[in-house]
């Protein structure tokens, strides 16, 4: 990739990257430009690109990676969005990083998830999912009429989901807008029902009972 383009690249992302996002591209090997936003960890163009760095992970892993950064890296923490560019066969390949500030995304509400359903993905709208379940080390996504995977785990999902969503199992979070009844069956367990949809019933879990009858006010 020439010179302006890496320069065209940088200032593409920074026409809709947050004012405090810093713009890294990289190689494998080393950084080629460098936007410096409010939160800025002071890169340079040729600086080696470190282990542990977004553009490390990047690199090894070959796919988009978003995580906390933490000090040891750059002497500054951060949160880190980065995207690898595939370019021709003889060339490098490059890598895009938006650099924020590390509480950036405890700040930062799901308004949709993107979900696979074989090889497509699809934004879903957060209003339109009923259930969340994770199964055999992968997330779910429910609709009334279909299922898909998501890179993000419950835990993480708990944390930025709105007030809508409630954690009530180990395995599942529920769209409370979708909450048909909730009743206790012949094990005295409580159960949740979910209308519009054909999704079997969803046992509450015994460690979330009180937190679920506390949030529902029951």
């Amino acid at each position: 990739m020439s010179t302006i383009n890496i320069q065209q690249l940088t200032t593409f992302m920074k026409d809709w990257a947050p004012d405090e996002a810093s713009i890294a591209v990289a190689t494998e090997n080393k950084y080629l430009d460098y936007y410096a936003g409010s939160h800025d960890i002071q890169l340079y163009p040729e600086q080696p690109v470190p282990f542990g760095s977004i553009s490390y992970e990047v690199a090894r892993k070959k796919r988009r990676v978003e995580a906390f950064v933490d000090q040891s890296v750059f002497g500054l923490s951060y949160y880190g969005i980065g995207y690898p560019f595939e370019e021709e066969e003889d060339s490098d390949e490059v890598i895009v990083t938006v650099i924020l500030p590390p509480d950036y995304f405890f700040r930062k509400q799901f308004s949709y998830l993107t979900g696979r359903c074989g090889d497509i993905w699809k934004p879903i709208p957060i209003e339109e999912i009923t259930y969340i379940e994770s199964h055999q080390k992968k997330t779910w996504i429910y609709t009334a009429d279909n299922q898909y995977c998501t890179i993000y785990s419950l835990k993480t999902l708990e944390q930025h989901l709105p007030d809508s969503f409630l954690r009530i199992h180990r395995s599942y979070i529920v769209n409370i807008s979708f909450i048909q009844q909730i009743f206790r069956d012949l094990s005295a367990n409580l159960v949740i029902t979910l209308k519009k949809t054909e999704h079997p019933p969803l046992i509450v879990g015994q460690t979330y009972v009180k937190h679920v009858r506390r949030m529902l006010g029951f």
